[in-house]
């Protein structure tokens, strides 16, 4: 497997693009808003949505579209997400999808949605219909860049990612495109993700990867704690690889897997490394947890403590915070027990102090990258999570 350019349009049969239509207001520096992206044909597709209970207009009507398992295109926006917009929010999902079919000639059901930006705002239909007959005319081969740019809100970079690999001889490519800054926690957050791959995989196991593809990366980073509306992972797969279909769990099965979960790993930490006012970007690691669950819910606790992700910003090695953290998880652990390490250096065996070199500590702090690993020694379960710290410049960017 090897990383390519080229972004969602690096898979065959993939147009893109991403225009200006002015639903962004001048807070955001990026001003391309409307990104449409085209598969050549109808194809298998999957898709993961936020479990916030106040689901965005675009939300409700994309889960209802995937229900038949296919897709042909997929519309987004940034600056405004169509949330909290009643009867009429919906009402301009549906358009969006009536548009963007009568353009391609095809039914709206095979129209996915995605927006994101300000809650409560009514959606500028005049400028978003605008858009997407803009969008539709330079669709393009190698737009996938401009659809990276035009879904960012408070992004600092555009994030996209593309692979290639083998099944059975056969080349085979996935690309995907994310944005993704702030309001980001379990279940995805403020977080469009669009991906494709030209591998020839049934739809009921393109599900499953992607599900479990999800739960290890999207699911598995926080910066703030809180969790969106409008958070969005969508996969068409149009098989124009033209590899043996994928119909069970086999090795090439495994192999799709692998590359997807390359993908998507990739592209979550892009956006934790890109969180708002982010200077640190923290791996948690968990061992010796009694159960997947617990690991799981330690992880996530220590990444949405304030003072925990401030401790980060104020390079203080302050690992009592981790203690009380740990403690008021409601996991099963000995709370004389712990093992804590900064990266390779352990700073506290078995809840205690283990005198550790406070210098060496704070070295490691420091750095704009470090792990910090906790062995709860009450059983064999085990997570990875990734977040960041919390510093002046988030509360700036939320004000």
């Amino acid at each position: 497997m090897k990383q390519t350019d080229g972004g969602i349009t690096a898979v065959p049969g993939i147009r893109a693009a991403g225009v200006e239509c002015g639903i962004k207001t001048p807070y955001y520096k990026e001003k391309r808003d409307l990104a449409l992206i085209v598969c050549d044909k109808p194809s298998p597709t999957a898709g993961t949505f936020t479990t916030n209970k106040a689901k965005a207009a675009p939300v409700i009507i994309s889960q209802e579209h995937i229900k038949n398992g296919k897709a042909q295109a997929i519309v987004a926006n940034s600056g405004n997400p169509n949330a909290c917009t009643g009867e009429q929010g919906l009402k301009d999902a549906i358009r969006m999808a009536q548009l963007t079919a009568e353009l391609l000639n095809i039914s709206p059901e095979l129209v996915l949605i995605g927006s994101t930006g300000r809650i409560g705002v009514p959606m500028p239909m005049e400028k978003v219909e605008a858009g997407i007959k803009k969008a539709f005319n330079k669709l393009s081969y190698d737009g996938g860049n401009q659809a990276a740019h035009a879904i960012m809100t408070t992004d600092k970079f555009p994030k996209e990612i593309a692979v290639e690999f083998q099944l059975n001889e056969k080349k085979c490519r996935i690309g995907g495109i994310v944005k993704g800054a702030g309001m980001i926690e379990p279940n995805m957050a403020t977080m469009l993700c669009f991906l494709a791959t030209d591998v020839n995989i049934d739809q009921p196991l393109l599900q499953s990867a992607l599900k479990a593809s999800v739960d290890k990366s999207f699911n598995m980073i926080s910066i703030d704690g809180d969790m969106s509306t409008n958070d969005t992972v969508i996969i068409m797969a149009n098989g124009m690889a033209e590899n043996e279909v994928i119909n069970s769990k086999d090795k090439s099965y495994k192999k799709f897997c692998e590359a997807l979960d390359f993908v998507t790993l990739k592209l979550a930490k892009m956006i934790v490394k890109d969180g708002e006012g982010a200077t640190k970007f923290v791996e948690i690691r968990i061992k010796g947890a009694k159960t997947n669950q617990d690991a799981s819910k330690a992880a996530h606790a220590l990444a949405r403590s304030p003072l925990v992700k401030t401790s980060f910003f104020g390079e203080d090695d302050n690992w009592g915070r981790y203690m009380s953290t740990l403690g008021a998880s409601g996991i099963e652990m000995d709370g004389t027990a712990t093992n804590i390490w900064l990266d390779d250096l352990k700073i506290v065996e078995n809840s205690i102090t283990t005198g550790y070199d406070k210098a060496n500590a704070k070295d490691i702090i420091k750095k704009s990258e470090f792990t910090i690993t906790f062995d709860l020694k009450a059983g064999n379960a085990k997570a990875t999570l990734w977040t960041c710290d919390m510093s002046y410049d988030y509360i700036k960017c939320n004000i």
